[in-house]
């Protein structure tokens, strides 16, 4: 008989790699989503009636009972960058994650993998990492046998780093380095957190535990913009931005549909976003982290100024 994974916030990032990973291991996948029809591409990943998307939102009870009713893992990757509307960043981070750990217990789920993120801290001043905290602590509760993963800065092709920072210097003569471009980052490939959720999945010691997702290298922000101006084969300066500034601007921008910063993203930023000391990770998981240099070179050609197949 085969299992069932119900995998929440299956059409985003992580988890078009994590729905395509199922299905490649004989997994029945219900991509739970908030618009199922613009989940659609997910059931190519898989043979004929191998995934569903469903409609569910993790704000309302009686959805998130239905998606993950018999269903042998739940995999929640649900999770905001900043607030716009009703999602919040306590609604989805904080009382999202509760809401599918209580059901999925009732439910009788054997496995829940719950999708957190490096800096996770229950006395942030950053919502977000505050948020990711206060959503651990009540899977724990609700689910102590879940396993929770917290990836670092995760790159890839659909990312919203490097491609964001890539975008903007082919219309800004300057990028900022807010803070100077000192915050450390440890960016991880969205292929490995991928192959993560699989490996504890079918690995009975990962069962309760907590595993910090990171690539093999440390970088600051500011190396992290030169390495992609590198790639694009283009020259921008690189503006120092002082926290109070950044903060003024991220104020004016957050009120934008899509802001390009936050209040809440600078706050984030006066903290490293590496793995704390002595934290299990990707290799105690049997995985070798992936370079970012062998990687964005696959994805970011299209915002070099000339084509890797120029001639001069």
């Amino acid at each position: 008989m085969q299992r069932l994974a119900t995998v929440f916030g299956g059409s985003g990032f992580i988890g078009r790699y994590v729905v395509r990973n199922l299905a490649q291991a004989g997994w029945l996948v219900r991509a739970a989503v908030r618009r199922p029809d613009e989940a659609l591409f997910l059931k190519t990943s898989g043979a004929i009636g191998q995934i569903t998307p469903v409609a569910a939102n993790v704000r309302d009870r009686g959805s998130v009972a239905r998606a993950v009713g018999g269903a042998d893992a739940v995999i929640n990757l649900v999770g905001i960058l900043h607030e716009a509307g009703r999602q919040k960043f306590h609604s989805v981070q904080a009382e999202g994650p509760r809401l599918i750990a209580e059901e999925a217990a009732k439910a009788g789920a054997r496995l829940l993998v719950h999708i957190s993120a490096i800096g996770a801290d229950p006395n942030s001043d950053s919502a977000y990492a505050r948020t990711k905290a206060e959503g651990e602590a009540a899977v724990r509760q609700a689910f102590p046998s879940a396993t929770i993963l917290r990836p670092s800065i995760v790159f890839g092709p659909e990312d919203g780093f490097f491609n964001r920072f890539a975008r903007m210097a082919m219309l800004s003569p300057a990028l900022p380095l807010v803070g100077g471009g000192k915050t450390r980052f440890q960016p991880v490939y969205v292929g490995d957190v991928a192959e993560a959720v699989m490996k504890v999945l079918e690995n009975p010691d990962a069962v309760g535990k907590t595993y910090e997702l990171a690539g093999p290298k440390i970088y600051t922000f500011a190396e992290l913009m030169r390495l992609m101006l590198r790639e694009i084969g283009r020259s921008r300066l690189l503006m120092t931005l002082p926290f109070p500034i950044a903060s003024m601007m991220g104020a004016a921008m957050q009120c934008l549909p899509n802001p390009q910063l936050t209040v809440d993203q600078v706050r984030l930023l006066k903290r490293d976003n590496v793995p704390s000391a002595g934290s299990a990770g990707l290799t105690d998981l049997g995985i070798a982290p992936t370079a970012v240099e062998a990687i964005i070179p696959t994805y970011l050609d299209r915002y070099r100024a000339r084509s890797y197949y120029h001639r001069p």
